[in-house]
């Protein structure tokens, strides 16, 4: 019980000491011992990591997740650690829709069967988004996070000892200069010994944790470059899956302006629909597939012809076509370029080209 007390009453005194000397510092009543200029540097370097880690977490957490209400509750899932519920990005979101509308309207139909295939693409961006958030949420957030909730806060930890180590010491100085009695000087002469020690110890320490900034800065290089990774991947996989979808739409701006020309005619203002122009050369499938229709235009005769996406006839002198049927095709005199005869058993009617291709 005496020794509690004792040792109560020598923290009150240590405390007391501090405050004291702390506040003459603020005064200029008292002289303060300067930390050496390499440990300053390290201090500052070590502020600086801490800000710049803050803000670059920050702003990724807002590129990953730009919804601030989602990502607040997110972070009360991670602080109640319960699992956050799955929900759809917009990418997902904007699929069903298509997938939805284009169901609706009839996947037999150029525009329905369009908006599926757009639909599904969507679905695969926000499958690929998915993905990117949660590899840099592993490989590139949690790191940043764990520095500054781990490491720093122990270099903050270790640098508030290394203050108060510092303001023992220079009280300690203090009382030797006010101590006039040989008695008095001898004891403060061995109080200053004993602080002077533990301020340096305390100032090794608190070094050698700075100086692991520099294994920090290597740990975060990595992790940004398998942030770097993460992000070309996924806008890898972005431009992968629009070429595609770009391909399987690329037949069908002619047909749906003949497909309509029954609403232009009637004096609506028609929409054109920009496709933009795949890089290279045209493929060579491409490329003979055209001249096959040419020569087939050109000249009396039929041929097989695959059917590659359904269509509605918008009128009794069309065909309707189920994608992947086979048909017989043939040129009429007269007949637009853009079109041929098409033959299904006892029926018959016009199809147009850019949903077929000619069979060897």
């Amino acid at each position: 019980m005496d020794f509690n007390v004792k040792r109560l009453a020598a923290d009150a005194g240590t405390l007391f000491s501090r405050a004291v000397q702390f506040t003459e510092e603020k005064l200029g009543q008292a002289e303060k011992t300067e930390l050496d200029a390499h440990l300053e540097t390290l201090l500052t370097r070590a502020e600086t990591t801490k800000h710049w880690t803050e803000k670059i977490l920050k702003q990724t957490e807002v590129l990953l997740q730009p919804n601030p209400n989602v990502r607040i509750e997110e972070f009360l899932y991670e602080k109640l650690d319960k699992k956050v519920p799955t929900r759809m990005n917009n990418h997902e979101l904007l699929g069903l829709s298509m997938i939805d509308s284009g169901t609706e309207f009839g996947p037999g139909t150029a525009y329905g069967n369009a908006l599926i295939k757009c639909g599904e693409t969507e679905q695969q961006i926000g499958g690929a988004e998915r993905e990117l958030i949660q590899s840099s949420a592993i490989n590139f957030l949690t790191p940043f996070r764990n520095f500054l909730e781990g490491d720093f806060k122990t270099i903050l930890k270790e640098r508030k000892l290394l203050q108060n180590k510092r303001l023992d010491l220079d009280a300690a100085k203090t009382k030797l200069k006010k101590a006039k009695m040989a008695d008095a000087r001898a004891l403060a002469e061995q109080d200053l010994k004993m602080t002077q020690s533990e301020f340096d110890r305390q100032a090794e320490i608190t070094r050698l944790l700075l100086e692991g900034i520099n294994s920090t800065h290597a740990h975060h290089l990595h992790c940004l470059n398998d942030f770097v990774e993460a992000q070309m991947t996924y806008y890898a996989q972005c431009y992968q899956y629009m070429v595609d979808l770009q391909k399987q739409l690329g037949n069908f701006p002619s047909a749906f302006s003949s497909n309509n020309n029954q609403s232009t005619a009637s004096g609506a203002a028609s929409i054109s629909v920009p496709i933009l122009p795949l890089s290279g050369p045209l493929p060579a499938s491409t490329a003979n597939a055209s001249s096959g229709f040419t020569e087939l235009q050109n000249f009396s005769g039929s041929r097989k012809a695959r059917v590659l996406y359904d269509y509605d006839a918008a009128g009794s002198n069309e065909l309707s076509l189920l994608a992947d049927e086979v048909i017989m095709v043939s040129s009429i005199p007269g007949m637009d370029s853009d079109w041929l005869m098409g033959e299904r058993g006892n029926q018959k009617g016009k199809v147009p080209i850019t949903y077929l291709e000619l069979l060897n």
